[in-house]
């Protein structure tokens, strides 16, 4: 008896998470605000100046340590 009591004790438990993160994600929305949008228009401006290349698996493995570090 105990068993099943625990089993629908979890189910409203998983329920009432499910309500809370449903509510969450409908009333607390995220909104830029003017340093973010700054902060990317600063950023684009950047990309269009210097260009963007898109780094290949051989540039990654040149470019970070794979060997490690000397004990």
């Amino acid at each position: 008896m105990t068993t099943i009591i625990s089993i629908v004790l979890l189910f409203c438990l998983a329920l009432l998470g499910w309500a809370i993160a449903e509510f969450k994600s409908d009333h607390c929305v995220y909104e830029r605000n003017e340093e973010e949008c700054a902060t990317e228009a600063k950023a684009a401006d950047a990309i269009k100046k210097n260009g963007f290349n898109e780094l290949n698996i051989k540039d990654v493995i040149a470019t970070i340590s794979t060997k490690g570090f000397k004990a």
